[in-house]
């Protein structure tokens, strides 16, 4: 049996669930021009975010000072502002922002409603790091910092930018974008889209050495090229590196190109002499936590020194190293984003499935780092939504999904989703609603003392009163 509207709730609207709505819109497009009448005849897509904002990881995961950023954002509008080329499959995509599943509307809610959900969550908490102290006032998780130089909502406005010397524990692209920042002069990002209150903490922050601990060396950094160069680039910042971790390492032996370029630029460094500038940012490889010290708060770090196995595992020399430090990030990785009434792999952090289909709840699919953990760039995530649109059509058409759920399409026997939604006064954002929102955060930026792209409005209630003016005074 072949539906001849397919309607689809998509939670989440970051790239993970942008891509997915995209392709699965074009996927039918393509269906209907190979099988003609016999196929799905029309797509409507409901994307919702949590956040009044789409764009999810860009808008509120990226450091404000990546200008490629805006290449992608203009790239996730397209996708959503596309109207339908002429003789494509009729297919709508909503916004709906401010919404969060499991609180303001259940799953199985949407389970009703849909032919196929698709969890497109992410990952926005920081994974554990267990090692003793790890709770001391001091010590942050990289992603709440990130959120608080993006601007989230929900996080605190202001941030204790007290210490002078700051440990950032982690080797990977989130490690050195909360070491750029915490290292670069706030003068340096006011053309950025960096909220008023974060250039104001920056402004008055202590910091004269950010100091990045990677447990292994640097044949296997997993930054990637533009992250690790950006770090030369900034200014009043000398770069410090330690020849005793490069013992052994031939950049001409690196398994691919993006290494070898890593670690051409990181020898690059070692021979630079030093600048005398204000701040310096040192990176050690070779290094393992194994505490973080202090008594009423973080006063320094404890690493155990490492070195390969034969396997090229790092394993304990035995030697132990005290940093003194008044702060740590730890910047070790991310961990997945639960949705209430979907099964959650506690370990892992993912929801269980096989290739996007999540186990034991048929209609139910998962896309993006809530599906397989959060790794890899943007660009995977469009092969990731790939693999799980095309199970959610195959579904569609053997019949899986008319057996799973009987939702009602709009106006029929469920009713919109919006009419629920309306009904209980939920404060919803609309693509509209982003717009203007948009235009808004443009024109603070054109009419600033320092010209930007765009202010970000922080708070959520004004971000939700810009998009729909009155909504929470009705």
């Amino acid at each position: 049996m072949t539906l001849s509207t397919l309607r689809v709730a998509i939670v989440g609207a970051g790239p993970a669930g942008i891509y997915a709505g995209n392709l699965l819109a074009q996927s039918v497009d393509a269906l209907r021009r190979a099988e003609g009448p016999a196929s799905i005849d029309a797509v409507e897509i409901d994307l919702f975010e949590s956040l009044p904002a789409p764009y999810g990881l860009i808008r509120y995961g990226v450091a404000p000072d990546h200008p490629r950023i805006k290449g992608i954002v203009t790239s996730l509008h397209e996708m959503l502002d596309a109207f339908p080329e002429p003789g494509a499959a009729r297919r709508t995509i909503r916004f709906i922002g401010n919404v969060e599943v499991g609180r303001d509307i259940a799953l199985d809610e949407l389970r009703e409603r849909y032919h196929g959900v698709i969890l497109a969550t992410g990952a926005l908490r920081d994974a554990t790091l267990d090692i003793p102290g790890v709770d001391l006032p001091g010590s942050y998780g990289a992603a709440d910092f990130v959120a608080w130089y993006d601007g989230h909502p929900d996080v605190p406005r202001t941030w204790p930018l007290e210490a002078a010397s700051v440990a950032v524990i982690g080797n990977g692209n989130v490690a050195l974008d909360v070491a750029r920042v915490l290292a670069k002069h706030a003068v340096d990002l006011r053309t950025t889209e960096v909220p008023d209150n974060v250039l104001a903490g920056l402004e008055s922050s202590a910091v004269t050495d950010v100091h990045v601990f990677g447990r292994r060396g640097p044949a296997d950094i997993k930054f990637t090229p533009i992250e690790l160069r950006e770090l030369g680039e900034v200014r009043d910042v000398d770069i410090v590196l330690y020849d005793e971790d490069f013992e052994g390492v031939d950049p001409t032996a690196a398994p691919n190109n993006q290494l070898k370029v890593m670690l051409r630029t990181l020898n690059s460094w070692r021979g630079r002499p030093s600048t005398g500038a204000s701040r310096r940012l040192h990176l050690h490889f070779w290094h393992a936590p194994i505490e973080i010290t202090g008594d009423d708060r973080v006063d320094g770090v404890r690493f155990a020194r490492t070195a390969p196995d034969a396997t090229g595992t790092p394993v304990p020399t035995g030697e132990v190293r005290d940093y003194d430090v008044q702060a740590v990030y730890r910047a070790i990785g991310y961990y997945g984003t639960r949705v209430e009434g979907a099964d959650f792999d506690e370990r892992r952090g993912v929801v269980p499935n096989v290739e996007g289909r999540v186990i034991g709840q048929p209609g139910l699919y998962a896309t993006g780092w809530i599906k397989r953990g959060p790794v890899g760039l943007i660009g995977h995530t469009k092969s990731d939504a790939l693999e799980t649109v095309g199970h959610l059509l195959a579904d569609a058409q053997s019949g899986v999904l008319t057996d799973a759920a009987a939702p009602g399409s709009l106006g029929g026997s469920q009713g919109d989703v919006l009419d629920l939604l309306d009904d209980r006064e939920t404060a919803y954002t609309t693509w509209d609603g982003w717009q203007a929102l948009d235009a808004h955060e443009r024109a603070l930026g054109e009419n600033h003392e320092h010209v930007r792209e765009r202010v970000k409005v922080v708070a959520r209630d004004e971000q939700v009163e810009i998009s729909r003016p009155g909504v929470l005074t009705r």
